[in-house]
């Protein structure tokens, strides 16, 4: 039987399932022409847009990597003549007493006020305090009178008196004498008693000695006051002169005033309380200068000194440096603190610097990380850091 062939020019996609090829295998539709060139189209796009997200992110990359690796690059030193240490800022505090025991009269400032050196902060009730140094304001003046008394010796009336007072026993023992020489020859002649003649030299002796006693006081006059008199009135009023010196002390320490300037911290004591050395009325925290405890390797502590001049970076303000200076060295090693960083990551000694900062802004706080250049050539150092002869740069 002839079998009829048709040529079958209908689309294979327009078939259906797939049908079975003449050896019984299944065959896939083929796909259209359209079709295959519109996927092709869409692949081509796809990859040329993953091309363009991988090149921006590699951009990206890039650019990130150069922003954080800036200030890195910024903190390590380009050349060798600069040392790099790692620390934190430390503040110094100050614990405020009065010298002296009383009642507190007023307090003149308050938590986070800033304060300059010398200003009054508060004071105490000085009236116990006002009278004893009026009581010895007038002590010092009446040994001063005795002590101008005997430097100036007798007054010519004291000695013109004692003369007058010599001059008086003398006539007094001339006539006494004339008494005795007649009183004794009358007796002598039976014509007078011998009791009169005895009474009459007694009071020549009696004369005599009154005499000798107004002559002895006549040179006392003209001589003066001892000289151990005039030291003993000397050394007595230079006792009473330090006890006012005393009592003006205790009064001016009445008075509270800052040792130098910062920002009080606590407020301890209010009005009407009782104030002791023993008990602290403020603390104060010092601004200027703070300092930066940072931590040198042995190899580095052989290229610092006290007084070599450095700058101080903080991460809180990026750029900013501050004036500094090495004003502490420590003597002896210890081991790596934890939070510390040095150029060996390894645990090994390592020795103690403090550089002192100047913190005009007070932007600087405790415990704040912070970068420390110590620049080891003196030209480098010049218009930066501090003068060696900074105070506190020896300290």
């Amino acid at each position: 039987m002839a079998t009829l062939q048709v040529d079958d020019a209908t689309p294979r996609s327009s078939r259906g399932p797939s049908a079975p090829n003449g050896d019984g295998r299944l065959e896939r539709p083929p796909v259209a022409a359209s079709e295959s060139r519109r996927d092709r189209g869409g692949n081509a796009v796809r990859k040329r847009l993953a091309r363009l997200v991988f090149g921006a992110a590699v951009l990206s990359a890039a650019a990130g990597a150069w922003w954080f690796w800036r200030p890195w690059r910024a903190a390590v030193p380009e050349t060798a003549d600069i040392l790099v240490l790692y620390g934190n800022v430390d503040i110094r505090d100050v614990e405020l007493a009065f010298n002296d025991s009383d009642r507190i009269a007023r307090m003149l400032v308050t938590e986070g006020d800033r304060v300059a050196p010398g200003q009054l902060l508060a004071e105490l009730d000085t009236r116990r305090l006002a009278a004893a140094e009026a009581r010895a304001v007038a002590q010092v003046a009446a040994q001063k009178q005795v002590l101008t008394r005997l430097v100036n010796g007798s007054r010519p009336e004291e000695i013109q008196k004692a003369r007058a007072d010599v001059e008086l026993a003398r006539a007094e023992l001339a006539n006494a004498r004339v008494t005795s020489v007649r009183k004794t020859a009358l007796a002598a002649r039976s014509a007078g008693s011998k009791q009169d003649a005895d009474d009459a030299q007694a009071a020549v002796a009696m004369d005599g000695a009154r005499l000798a006693a107004a002559q002895a006081v006549l040179d006392l006059a003209v001589a003066g006051p001892r000289r151990e008199d005039i030291d003993e009135a000397r050394a007595s009023l230079a006792s009473l002169e330090a006890q006012l010196e005393s009592a003006r002390i205790e009064r001016v320490d009445a008075a509270l005033r800052a040792p130098g300037a910062g920002v009080i911290q606590e407020r301890l004591l209010e009005p009407g309380d009782m104030a002791s050395p023993q008990k602290p009325v403020f603390t104060l925290a010092l601004t200027d200068p703070v300092w930066v405890r940072a931590y040198a390797a042995e190899p580095d502590l052989g290229k610092i000194s006290l007084g070599m001049a450095a700058e101080v970076e903080t991460d809180s303000f990026p750029g900013k440096r501050y004036p500094a200076w090495i004003g502490f060295i420590s003597p002896t090693a210890e081991f790596t603190p934890k939070s510390v960083e040095v150029r060996q990551l390894r645990t090994r000694l390592v020795y103690q610097v403090r550089v002192f900062v100047r913190n005009p802004a007070d932007e600087l706080r405790l415990g704040m990380p912070a970068t420390v250049r110590v620049f080891l050539n003196p030209g480098r150092a010049t218009g930066q850091g501090a003068d060696p002869a900074t105070p506190g740069a020896r300290r």
